[in-house]
Formats: structure tokens, sequence, C-alpha cells
């Protein structure tokens, strides 16, 4: 059994963990963070973590915001507990703060919990290998209207990953209207989407001369990320301090 303490338990994310949770009998909730505790769980809900009387947690799983995170981390290297996060929209000094957490405690970093977004990445590695060179590269992520991040994590990952595959420099490129000249063949496009429910929606386009190849990757259900999350803290449990991610889960 690992023991699980979810911070922004009361978000959708939270509400999709703890269902999950519910069904799988590897995985308990012991408590939550989450400003609000209104919301009725079948554990008890503190609005911050001095307030955690909780002391057989394995794992802090966190699917908050980044106002939390600095205060997540401390917790977890406090009391030597693995965190999973997969909150984004982090700052480049939350993220140093992470990988330096990392040499102290097990933490599995990922913009997205999904299995086959992470194929997805794979598959796009080997792409940008074969057609990189000579095809332009444009990622487009949808998501609803909620999500305050833009692009998201996920988009970023794969961007970062076709980036590492390429023997020439390149660069994001986020907003062409600002500009009139034609494309740098430098540039990955990065384009987000936000409307209505949409769960989360990723396309890679490798477009060359005379034709255009498309990998893409549809969420159907927030349920997948809360399947991801809660198998990463069952990866998780008594690990040794590091940083981990679906890589490292797949193999």
């Amino acid at each position: 059994m690992v023991n699980i303490l979810l911070t922004g338990c009361s978000g959708k994310m939270g509400d999709a963990v703890t269902a999950s949770a519910e069904k799988n009998k590897e995985i308990n909730i012991v408590c939550g963070i989450d400003i609000r505790t209104d919301v009725a769980r079948g554990y008890p809900v503190f609005k911050s973590f001095d307030e955690v009387t909780a002391s057989d947690i394995d794992v802090v799983v966190d699917f908050s915001n980044p106002a939390v995170f600095d205060d997540m981390l401390a917790f977890c290297k406090e009391n030597n507990i693995p965190c999973i996060v997969c909150t984004t929209g982090l700052s480049e000094e939350q993220k140093n703060n992470l990988y330096d957490a990392s040499k102290e405690i097990p933490v599995f970093y990922s913009g997205n919990m999904s299995l086959g977004v992470n194929l997805l990445i794979e598959l796009s590695k080997t792409a940008a290998k074969i057609l990189g060179d000579s095809f332009d590269i444009e990622i487009i992520e949808q998501h609803h209207n909620q999500k305050l991040d833009a692009p998201s994590g996920t988009a970023l990952m794969i961007a970062n990953a076709i980036k590492d595959q390429l023997d020439r420099e390149t660069h994001y490129e986020y907003d062409r209207h600002v500009k009139r000249e034609r494309r740098d063949k430098a540039e990955i496009g990065i384009h987000s989407v936000r409307g209505g429910t949409i769960v989360g929606e990723h396309q890679v386009i490798f477009a060359g001369n005379d034709e255009i190849v498309t990998i893409s990757h549809s969420a159907r259900s927030k349920a997948l990320f809360a399947t991801g999350a809660l198998n990463a803290a069952i990866f998780m449990k008594d690990r040794q301090a590091g940083l981990y991610d679906m890589s490292d889960m797949i193999k």
C-alpha cells in the first residue's frame, strides 16, 4: 500500500485522482492540501502543510499550481518524502530548485502523465532525426478555457525532446503576428488554443516539400492523467534520491 498526500485535491485533477485512487487497491490517500476545504473527500483536507498531522505519508502527488510549489517542496525535503510533480507553469527558478532537491529526495517530474503522450514524444524524436533538417516543425496544443499557462508543459516537453535531436541551432517561435518576414528555418513553432472543455490535444507537424507528416495525441478524459500519476506514486515509493520521469517508469 502506498500512502499519498495529494495537493490540489479539491480541483478537477484532484477529483480525478481521488476517484482513481478509490479503484486502486495499492493506493491510499491519507490527506490532501487545498485552499478549498469545503469539498467532501474521504480524507482530511488542510489549507497548508503546517496543518498536516499524518506521519505515514509515502509519496506527495502535486496537482496544484506554482503558488503552492515552494511549500510542497520544502515539506518533502524536511520529511524526506518522494514527490510526483504534475504541476505545470513552474518558473525557471522553481525548476532549478526541483532539480537541486532531487539530489536529496526522489523527484518525479513530468509535464504530462499520459503513456500515449510519452509515446508521441518518442515518435517525434525519431521523426526529428530523420526529417528535421529538411522539414519545418510546428507544434499545436489545445486545452480547455480554464487552463492558465500557455504553451502547455507538454508542448514544451515535445519541443525540448525534438530540439535535442537536431543538428542545427533552433529557437521557439510563439507569436508571428508581431513581425512580417519569412519563416526562419531555425524556428520550432509552438501554438496554443484555449476553448470549451478540451481535455488535451497535441499535434506535431513536420512540413516538407510536397509532403506533411503529422503525429498527434488526443486525451478524452482527465482520468488517464490521474492513473499515470498514481502509477508513478507506486513506482516512486522507496526510491533513492534522484530525478525521474515517465521514460524511467515505462522502461
